[in-house]
């Protein structure tokens, strides 16, 4: 893959754009950020976002309904999910949601592991785990594929994937996801470069039958920030490699507001892409890890 100082001198040659917030009521004092992008289920329109105080790294996936545009209220009496960095697909018919957990490491209470989990949803009060992912692995994502069977995409780090780089693996159901599946999958060819790092946020069935991938792209600098970028790409007919790699939207496109921490100021973390017949599309993503905005883009899959 190419690196971020390449993908941003070719994204900021024609880069003109600019978010605007998402209202999300109901939340009282608490942050609600990396959002995913609205979804219609059961009849309503809803944003599925992290909720969490400024001081703290434990958050709740709540639910907002649309009640205008660009306005959501939170929905009460429902099953609350103790997850970070909500992700909603439909497979087979049935929605799944996914998110981050995060618990205290086993060998050291004092430190944090994560996982992604997955859960089957048939109402908002009722919602079937269907997974506990591998522990240390965050964007965990799947699609529907046009044959029906799963696209999976992994991010291990560590020995395998360093600061973090995508695998995927297909399978036939979700009776066939398991961590053992899941951390066999290769690596996709065309990866991360160096010490950048990044992942997949949402994957799009494409009209040609392929998948592309909305993600983000990722570095620290000399003093320790991190720079998250909004990034995609297409993944190549077996699923095997990344292709046709961009950055879509950097911190400088939306509109101001506090950052969590200092270190975050410069982070755009993906949520969610609605993709529009004219050839443009909006872009839903947390920013800063304390605010949730959307921007007007150029269809990213569109014309490669």
């Amino acid at each position: 893959m190419n690196t971020i100082e390449n993908l941003l001198q070719v994204y900021r040659e024609n880069s003109a754009a600019f978010g605007t917030r998402i209202t999300l009521n109901g939340a009282g004092d608490k942050d609600v950020y990396n959002i995913t992008a609205p979804f219609h289920w059961l009849g309503k329109e809803y944003i599925a976002g992290r909720v969490e105080s400024r001081d703290s790294e434990f958050s709740e996936v709540r639910f907002f309904e649309k009640i205008e545009t660009d306005k959501y209220q939170l929905v009460e009496n429902t099953t609350v999910l103790a997850l970070q960095d909500p992700f909603v697909t439909f497979v087979h018919g049935e929605l799944i949601i996914g998110g981050v957990e995060v618990f205290p490491k086993e060998t050291d209470p004092t430190m944090l592991d994560w996982r992604t989990n997955l859960y089957r949803a048939t109402s908002l009060t009722d919602f079937e785990q269907i997974l506990a992912g591998p522990i240390g692995m965050k964007d965990l994502r799947i699609k529907e594929l046009a044959d029906g069977r799963i696209l999976v995409l992994t991010r291990p780090q560590g020995e395998k994937g360093g600061r973090g780089k995508i695998g995927a693996i297909v399978i036939d159901s979700l009776a066939e996801l398991t961590i053992e599946k899941i951390e066999a999958a290769p690596l996709l060819k065309r990866n991360f470069s160096g010490e950048e790092w990044g992942g997949g946020n949402e994957l799009h069935l494409l009209e040609d039958e392929r998948i592309g991938v909305l993600g983000h792209i990722a570095c620290f600098d000399e003093a320790g920030n991190r720079h998250y970028y909004a990034c995609s790409f297409r993944l190549n007919e077996d699923f095997s490699q990344i292709e046709q790699e961009k950055i879509i939207a950097e911190r400088a496109n939306f509109a101001p507001s506090e950052p969590k921490r200092p270190d975050l100021a410069d982070v755009v973390f993906s949520g969610g892409l609605i993709r529009n017949s004219d050839g443009t599309a909006t872009l839903y993503a947390g920013i800063g890890d304390s605010d949730a905005q959307k921007l007007a883009i150029p269809d990213p899959f569109k014309n490669n």
